[in-house]
């Protein structure tokens, strides 16, 4: 399956999250490569459905017989969801509809994966299943054509810099820290030593990112050609994942991580304080399988295969429903 074929073109999809942006990124990035004709619903069972979720059952008035319901007929060929809220949504769709809508649920749904078709899992997790797909990374909505026409569509700042540019994607690596002031230092220091490995560095923020740690990355490279984004305007995060040639990457986000990975480029990791234990089963077993680096004074080219785990989801997709059917 290549990135832009798609043998379930035109296929109906419903998208179910309760709107979380990082579940409807990743249900959106699945169906777009997919080529389905997406209808996205987002649900809220409301109190007190929500405190039985993910075992259920869904409220009366969601129920698929409803003159309301949001998972009313006709049912789609597939439905793809996120968010252990939809567990039982998807369930009921799936008996609702006979068996014909495939269902799909992207990450561990906290019960056991009999409710869906398929399920997507990082590898970090620890479900596993004859109906369980598990990759590396998160499933996102990248595609290198999309990273291509954004580094085009406008002139960066970034590209005027000396190269080779060292990309940096923060995320909040100081809130898990015991003492943050030192947690802080350490950080700095990372980023200091690798600076004479670079020509200049561009820092991109998340709306995690506390405003202490930009302003500190700020005055670290004041005597080091560099570029922030003042968070206005055009996000460059797409434009400087195709232009930098280097990407350094907190790893307090799986998702970032992950996308990193996708440019096939050098990553390099930075491990924060008190990393959550399944960030670090996951930064340990990709750093194993020499997909990423620690940021460390030794900034040098490497290379692995990119790693398209939105792909490799859809392209088991197609051959589980295919195989249903």
């Amino acid at each position: 399956m290549s990135e832009n074929s798609h043998r379930l073109q035109g296929r109906t999809a419903w998208l179910l999250t309760d709107g979380k942006i990082g579940d409807r990124v990743q249900c959106l990035g699945v169906a777009n490569r997919l080529g389905l004709r997406v209808t996205e619903k987002t649900i809220l069972p409301g109190r007190p459905w929500e405190w039985f979720m993910p075992r259920g059952p869904i409220p009366l008035r969601h129920r698929s017989g409803a003159a309301d319901s949001p998972i009313a007929p006709p049912f789609p060929d597939i439905a793809i969801a996120s968010g252990r809220r939809l567990v039982a949504y998807l369930r009921a769709i799936r008996k609702a509809s006979g068996g014909r809508t495939f269902t799909v649920f992207l990450k561990d749904p906290r019960v056991a994966p009999s409710f869906a078709d398929l399920i997507w899992v990082p590898a970090h997790d620890g479900l596993r299943g004859d109906n369980v797909f598990v990759t590396d990374t998160a499933p996102h909505r990248l595609t290198h054509e999309g990273l291509n026409e954004a580094l085009q569509a406008q002139v960066w700042p970034f590209m005027q810099q000396p190269a080779p540019r060292l990309a940096l994607i923060l995320g909040d690596p100081l809130s898990r820290a015991r003492s943050r002031q030192s947690a802080l230092s350490a950080f700095l220091d990372t980023i200091s030593e690798a600076l004479p490995a670079v020509g200049s560095v561009a820092v991109v923020t998340s709306r995690r990112t506390p405003q202490d740690l930009v302003a500190a990355i700020s005055s670290l490279l004041e005597e080091k050609p560099h570029w922030i984004w003042s968070g206005e305007g055009a996000n460059p995060y797409p434009a400087l994942l195709a232009g930098a040639d280097y990407l350094a990457v907190t790893g307090d986000s799986h998702n970032m991580v992950g996308e990193a990975l996708f440019t096939g480029k050098p990553v390099f990791t930075i491990r924060p304080e008190g990393i959550n234990p399944k960030l670090d089963r996951f930064l340990t077993n990709i750093t194993k399988k020499g997909l990423v680096r620690p940021l460390s004074g030794k900034i040098e080219p490497y290379s692995y295969a990119p790693v398209d785990a939105t792909l490799a989801i859809a392209a088991k997709i197609e051959e589980s429903f295919s195989e249903r059917r």
